[in-house]
Parts: structure tokens; C-alpha cells; sequence
């Protein structure tokens, strides 16, 4: 038991009985007792100890009980004093009580009253302490709320970064310095402000809006890129929860993302140049190759044919860097896919697959297909063409010892699934989640001489992602791996 939760009761009493009498009934009661045979050392008593209740007798020598009452209330107001009082003196006991004593008790004692009077001004002072308490701690939440409050104001005023919270009435309430430049404003925003009046990107609106309709859970959060008059921002939007979990509001932290966008403008016309300008002499060192092998400059022996097929295959690996590099470039730049046109998925795959069957065959794969009466797709039909020539080269490329591949394609709702499997050498787990990076390829002994750029299922997630879809890949090492697709398919009007 705390210090502070025990009662402790000082028997100020001349009378050693009396004493003795109430520390023994006392004390089978848990209660812990202190005793004093005259005023003064009461008094001592109160000033050194924590007592709760104090037994006072009336008639003591050196300093009376009523001279220690005065001094208690003044002193001690939250001890209740009980006076301890014979019959010829119950009018004195009576006006202690008006001069502050809480309550008398007449000698000699009845154990069932006694008790029950103790047990009373114990329970005042156990109430009063924990109302004590109670009103410290708020107190003191007070301050430390308004202690937090001030230093999340100073905080979130010195943000680089713009925040702004909304309310479920789609106002704003909170917002700091940073929004004014980001947004370009001038005057001071006067909170709650309705949100599209200092918004103006409808997306960041809808998207506010969706998030009061409780579509997120307290753990997703959703990034956009906005455009100001001045700024290009990223805008990541996230729910405010109320103490019933609740959707009470929304909060937006907007990053001025300028910078990194001409950055990234200039990295796309860096390599935009530099593709360029290495893809023209390629070009006409492949075609002066060409020239060669066709004995238009004279007869060629065995091993210069073959040295300069060797080198003929190099560039032509290196102009598939370059194409790969510029169509990555175009993708970035938002460029890629040009021309949405009503789209006939199944004659693309057949045609793709007719075209790889050589190829296939030669390596000892069986390159099967099968399709239903698909619904077109509004899409890019060049751009679907590179994905399925990317994921069915790949499937054969990454089954060196032979086995299937397998097309499918079907319409699943407003979708059409695509699916590319094979029985290669599959992809360990650790790598799965790294495989669209650009630049990236699964490392296995089997594919060590494959040729790539790793820049292929960087390009088909690309278009997937452009055309509104999705990609997904499923893969056991040793078994092979299963790329799924799903377009969704024309609305019919």
C-alpha cells in the first residue's frame, strides 16, 4: 500500500485507556495509530506526520483540545477533527463542531458508533484525497496539453512541407505558413476555410472526399502529384481517426517535388541525347556490316564471317539498350503510349506467338496458346504488342532446358486476365519483389549467358500501369514462374 492511501489517526487523549482502547480496536481495522497524551505533542504530531483523522479530547493538560482545534482548522483544514467528549460537555463538543470539528464522540465509547463515525471521516478523507488528485492530474494534462499544443504549432509552422486538416464538413481547420507559398497565396487563410476555396486540384479534393467516406484504414495513406501556378507538389493524404475510430477528418503534407521533376526532365533529355547520338553511328556500322557479310566488298574466309557476326550481334544488343533506354525515357515523360484505339487482344497474342514459335522450337520449348472470344480493350496496339513480346521472350529465354509456355488469355468481369507461364528456372522469393526495377535481373547459373538489358519488365509494367491495369508474377525456383495481367476491358456505351 502507498504512503498516500494510508489512513492514519492520531488519538490526542490524556487518558492512557482511552488510548491504549482506541489504538487496539483501531488497528484490527487496518488502520494506522498514533497517540498523544497532551495538545502540544499533538500539535508535533500533526506537523511531522501525515495524519488523516484526528481524536480529540477536550480536557488535557498543558494545551486544551479546544485551543489544538483552532490551530488544526487553520493549519490542517483537510483533517477531520473528531471530538472526544464526556456527557457534561456535549455543548462544548456542539460548538467545536461549529468552530470546524467534523464530528464528537461521547465517552465512554459504543465499539459499533465509534467505528461507524471513524469510518465515515475516513471515506471524506479518502474522497477528498483522490479529488485532490484527480484535479493535480488535470491540472497537469491541462498544462501538458497546452504545453503539446504549442510545440506542435511550432513544429508544424516551421515545416518545409505544407499541411493542411480537414474536417468532415470538408473545411479546413489547421494549415501552416508553408501551404501560402506553396499554393501561391497572399492573404492570410482565416481557418475553417471550405476546402475547394483554397484547393483548387479537383483530384486532391475527390480524394479528401473519399477519405471521409471511410474508404482507407488507419494505416494506408494516399500520394498524388499535384500542379500550382508555381509548383509541382506530391500530395500524401491520410485519415484522422476520433476516439470511436471514427473517420473525423483528413490530413494532407504537401512536398514541394519541383526540383526532382526538372531533375528528372533533364535525365530523360540527357538520355533522349545520348540514345540518339549513339544510335545513329550503330546503325550505320551494323549496315556497313551487313554490306560485308553479303560479299558486296569482296570474299570473306570462315572466321571473318564469324567475327563480324559476332560483332553484328553486339550492336544489335546494343541498340536494344538504346530502344529500351528511350522507350523507359517516354514511359517517365508520360509519352510512351500515344494512340488508344478499340484493340483486338487475341489476333496481337497469336501473332506474337507465331512470330517466337522458330525460336521456341529451337530450344526444345513447346510454345502453346489458347484464347477465348475476347472483348477489345482500348489500348495502344504496338505497346501490347511489346508486352507480350517481352514476357514470351522472356519465358522462353529463362527455360534453357527445354519445357513449356503457356498464353492464355479470358475475360474475367470488366478485365481481360493474360497469363504468360512457364517451366523455367523460376525466381527465388527474395528477388520477386525487385524484378520490374529498371536495370534489374534474377541472378541464376542457368541465365548467366542470357542477353538483356534488364529494362524489359520495367517497360511492360510501365504500359500495364498506363493503360490502367495490372501485373502480378508467381514463381517457384526450379519450377517457373507465371506473369498475370489484367486490362480492363471498353465500357460499352
Amino acid at each position: 500500500m502507498n504512503e498516500k492511501d494510508i489512513i492514519r489517526i492520531l488519538v490526542a487523549d490524556d487518558e492512557k485507556a482511552i488510548r491504549e482502547g482506541c489504538t487496539r480496536v483501531l488497528n484490527s481495522k487496518g488502520f494506522d495509530v498514533l497517540g498523544a497524551e497532551n495538545g502540544k505533542i499533538a500539535l508535533d504530531i500533526l506537523e511531522k506526520d501525515n495524519v488523516s483523522i484526528l481524536l480529540l479530547d477536550l480536557k488535557m493538560p498543558i494545551l486544551g483540545g479546544e485551543e489544538v482545534l483552532k490551530v488544526t482548522v487553520e493549519k490542517y483544514p483537510d483533517v477531520p477533527v473528531i471530538i472526544i467528549t464526556g456527557h457534561g460537555t456535549v455543548d462544548t463538543a456542539v460548538a467545536c463542531m461549529k468552530k470546524g470539528a467534523y464530528d464528537f464522540i461521547t465517552k465512554p465509547f459504543q465499539i459499533e458508533h465509534f467505528l461507524a463515525i471513524i469510518n465515515r471521516a475516513a471515506d471524506k478523507r479518502r474522497l477528498e484525497q483522490k479529488a485532490w488528485q484527480l484535479q493535480k492530474e488535470n491540472i497537469r494534462n491541462l498544462y501538458d496539453l497546452n504545453l503539446e499544443k504549442s510545440r506542435l504549432k511550432t513544429i508544424i509552422n516551421y515545416m518545409a512541407n505544407g499541411v493542411i486538416v480537414t474536417n468532415r464538413n470538408m473545411e479546413v481547420v489547421l494549415s501552416n505558413p508553408a501551404i501560402m507559398r506553396l499554393l501561391g497565396l497572399t492573404q492570410q487563410i482565416s481557418n475553417p476555410l471550405p476546402a475547394n476555396e483554397l484547393i483548387e486540384d479537383e483530384a486532391l479534393i475527390n480524394t479528401l472526399k473519399n477519405i471521409l467516406d471511410d474508404d482507407l484504414s488507419d494505416n494506408e495513406c494516399i500520394s498524388q502529384e499535384i500542379q500550382t501556378r508555381n509548383y509541382y507538389l506530391r500530395a500524401i493524404s491520410a485519415p484522422v481517426f476520433g476516439p470511436d475510430s471514427g473517420v473525423v477528418g483528413a490530413v494532407t503534407v504537401l512536398e514541394n517535388i519541383s526540383a526532382f521533376k526538372q531533375l528528372d526532365q533533364m535525365k530523360s533529355d540527357f538520355v533522349n541525347m545520348v540514345a540518339h547520338e549513339l544510335r545513329s553511328p550503330l546503325v550505320s556500322i551494323r549496315q556497313l556490316n551487313s554490306v560485308i557479310l553479303e560479299g558486296l566488298a569482296g570474299p570473306l574466309g570462315e572466321k571473318q564471317t564469324e567475327f563480324i557476326n559476332r560483332g553484328v550481334k553486339k550492336i544489335d544488343a546494343l541498340l536494344a539498350l538504346i530502344n529500351d533506354l528511350l522507350d523507359v525515357a517516354k514511359i517517365e515523360a508520360g509519352q510512351y503510349v500515344r494512340h488508344f484505339v478499340p484493340t483486338d487482344l487475341r489476333k496481337i497474342i497469336e501473332d506474337t506467338v507465331a512470330l517466337l514459335e522458330p525460336r521456341a522450337k529451337k530450344q526444345g520449348i513447346n510454345l502453346t496458346f489458347s484464347c477465348e472470344d475476347l472483348k477489345p480493350v482500348h489500348s495502344d496496339p504496338k505497346n501490347m504488342e511489346e508486352i507480350f513480346n517481352n514476357l514470351i521472350s522472356n519465358a522462353i529465354n529463362y527455360s534453357p532446358d527445354g519445357g513449356d509456355v503457356n498464353v492464355t488469355a479470358r475475360n474475367a468481369g470488366d478485365y481481360i486476365e493474360i497469363k504468360v507461364k512457364d517451366t523455367g528456372v523460376g525466381i527465388a522469393p527474395e528477388e520477386l519483389p525487385k524484378i520490374f526495377e529498371k536495370f534489374y535481373r534474377v541472378k541464376s547459373p542457368k541465365t548467366r549467358d542470357i542477353m538483356g538489358t534488364g529494362l524489359g519488365l520495367s517497360i511492360v509494367k510501365g504500359v500495364v500501369d498506363a493503360h490502367h491495369g495490372s501485373i502480378d508474377v508467381e514463381s517457384v525456383e526450379g519450377k517457373g514462374t507465371t506473369f498475370k495481367i489484367l486490362l480492363p476491358v471498353m465500357m460499352e456505351s
